[in-house]
């Protein structure tokens, strides 16, 4: 057949990476100290373990948990580690900094499961524009990880990429 439609994307041999794939799914948590702070400035060490006793942790069953304090005060490093201890039976994760470093860790993670060996010599895109906001740190660290083995790295759609990098 003269006009037989052929597709040409599926037939190059090239891998797509959808990062969505590799979201957790399940609510994220900003945690600010600065409220439990004596003029959201000084952290008064048995107030502080008053409220640890008697705050109810359960409110945050299966939640990923950032620790952070946004105003400019000096908190010692101790009181996030209790605060960690308290959340620990309760919430999937509990990481130090704001959403977008908890997201970051978390595609981190993900990441770990790739079999790198499975993108040896192959032509690979990392899909952009998604329903899920993904860190640009994860990009990066996938971009990264992908370097040593990859044929070639794009970023975009398979009809229409950025080349990133090819091996010579």
């Amino acid at each position: 057949m003269e006009n037989e439609i052929t597709n040409k994307v599926a037939s190059s041999g090239i891998v797509t990476i959808d990062l969505e794939e590799y979201y957790l799914a399940g609510e994220r948590v900003l945690f600010d100290i600065k409220p439990l702070l004596f003029h959201e400035l000084i952290l008064k060490e048995k107030e502080f373990r008053d409220f640890l006793k008697t705050n109810n942790w359960r409110v945050y069953q299966d939640k990923f948990v950032a620790l952070t304090c946004t105003n400019d005060a000096i908190v010692p490093t101790w009181a996030f580690m209790l605060l960690a201890l308290e959340l620990e039976p309760f919430a999937k994760k509990v990481v130090f900094g704001n959403l977008n470093e908890l997201e970051t860790i978390l595609f981190e993670e993900a990441f770990q499961k790739i079999n790198q060996n499975d993108y040896i010599d192959k032509r690979v895109v990392i899909k952009g524009c998604g329903k899920i906001d993904v860190p640009k740190n994860a990009y990066i660290q996938l971009t990264n990880f992908l370097k040593p083995v990859a044929k070639s790295i794009m970023y975009g759609e398979p009809c229409s990429t950025v080349p990133l990098y090819k091996k010579r």
